[in-house]
């Protein structure tokens, strides 16, 4: 089922830490993606400065997938945007960038209790959501739960497990298990945004993000809007999860639960809180 799930989805859903070599991976900078650092850049300069958008294509390289709903591969990609790199570019911190509607896939859940929904954006659209991961995560990673394991760099399910045995040792012996049914389909963009917003104030960031949650999705060759939801299959879309719920995580805080979050690899958020007394 990972192995299905991982061909399928655009990037990998078991974890978000990536390894370090790129061994044997082209780089995707050329003329037309070319952007000098700089240390004092803004977000969208660092978007789109060289070393990030070579980073966010050996990334994506290497996590491999299936293409979107252009049948455009990740070795077909790279003399794409070698070509178009700098047009791209520009419509970007234009606000004018226009991402492709998500391929649907359905995949049967292990439990045989239906399907799950995966969107998988064109490996171009990965290319820039993959860098909007990179120059996002350290501003959003400070404000996480560290009752949160799911989705994000140097945690893990083991780490999970190990902190819910903790809580175990302590005394909390009654557990309950929560499962966020749907979860990925029915985030409220709004409240998303503005969630986005508290910490990320430049609008061609925000643009860029609000463009990929908008994108539509193609079904049997006809595209539909996406008014809600953040799509599985995109590398954004974990931590955007993770920003959306991080709410909901001060909120278990504020009354006093012990609780684990994590996210299998099947992409369904799981909550357990741990409580002396039963719930």
């Amino acid at each position: 089922m990972q192995k299905t799930i991982a061909n399928e989805m655009g990037c990998r859903c078991e974890d978000r830490v990536e390894p370090e070599g790129n061994t044997g991976v082209q780089s995707a900078t050329a003329a037309g993606m070319e952007v000098g650092d700089s240390v004092s850049a803004s977000l969208i300069d660092k978007l789109l400065s060289k070393k990030t958008l070579n980073e966010a294509y050996k990334r994506v390289k290497r996590n491999g997938g299936a293409p979107g709903i252009d049948k455009m591969t990740i070795e077909e990609a790279l003399p794409y945007l070698q070509e178009h790199g700098e047009e791209i570019k520009e419509k970007i911190r234009k606000g004018l960038y226009h991402p492709q509607a998500v391929r649907r896939v359905e995949i049967a859940k292990p439990d045989g209790s239906g399907v799950r929904l995966l969107g998988i954006p064109s490996v171009v659209d990965r290319v820039f959501q993959q860098a909007l991961v990179q120059v996002l995560t350290p501003i959003f990673e400070p404000t996480f739960s560290e009752s949160s394991y799911g989705f994000r760099p140097g945690r893990n399910c083991h780490q999970a497990i190990e902190k819910a045995k903790e809580y175990y040792e302590q005394g909390y012996t009654y557990v309950v298990d929560i499962d966020l049914a749907k979860y990925f389909d029915t985030v409220n963009h709004e409240i998303l945004m503005d969630m986005v917003m508290t910490h990320v104030k430049e609008r061609s960031i925000i643009r860029l993000i609000r463009a990929f949650l908008k994108s539509g999705v193609m079904i049997g060759g006809l595209t539909s809007p996406t008014e809600q939801g953040t799509p599985q299959g995109g590398p954004i879309s974990p931590l955007l999860s993770n920003v959306y719920l991080t709410r909901f995580d001060s909120w278990l805080e504020e009354r006093g639960h012990k609780f684990v979050r994590y996210a299998d690899y099947a992409s369904k958020n799981k909550i357990q809180t741990f409580n002396r007394k039963a719930v």
